[in-house]
């Protein structure tokens, strides 16, 4: 029998890290237990409100998050909030499928494209690996805003 997975990640922001990865994925901030979100509102805001209600000390609001796809298909991603800093490179990391069925010239363009509007939310670029055949169709290497590094695919 399978199991489902989710993806965690330290992070000193988790709210912002959140928003970010939300943004990379399509993904969605989930309602509150028992709260139904009117269209366009606020899912952060929504759960400050919650977390007051209930007694959580307004400190403790940004000690985590969470993220889902909205098709139900991926996994969960969670941001938990860590006093350390990142110092080694990830032994783990996401690969980001931002050009499926795209080869060559147009597989590097796109990825390009996604590139530019993950730097313009707040990623690193970190370097570019060349198409070679038959092994690697190129891929670009980028860092979340806490250092957290991913794949454009």
């Amino acid at each position: 029998m399978s199991r489902h997975v989710q993806v965690t990640f330290d992070a000193h922001d988790p709210k912002a890290l959140s928003r970010f990865w939300a943004a990379v994925l399509g993904y969605v901030h989930p309602a509150p237990p028992g709260v139904e979100l009117p269209e366009g509102a606020d899912p952060l805001a929504a759960w400050d409100e919650f977390l007051t209600r209930i007694g959580v000390p307004a400190e403790l609001h940004n000690s985590r998050s969470a993220i889902e796809d909205p098709d139900g298909q991926g996994p969960r991603v969670f941001f938990q909030q860590v006093p350390e800093d990142k110092i080694a490179k990830n032994r783990v990391h996401l690969d980001v499928r931002a050009a499926p069925g795209l080869q060559g010239d147009e597989r590097m363009a796109a990825l390009e494209s996604e590139a530019e509007r993950l730097v313009a939310l707040g990623a690193t670029r970190v370097r570019r690996f060349e198409p070679e055949p038959p092994m690697s169709a190129g891929f670009l290497v980028l860092t979340d805003p806490e250092g957290n590094e991913f794949c454009l695919d």
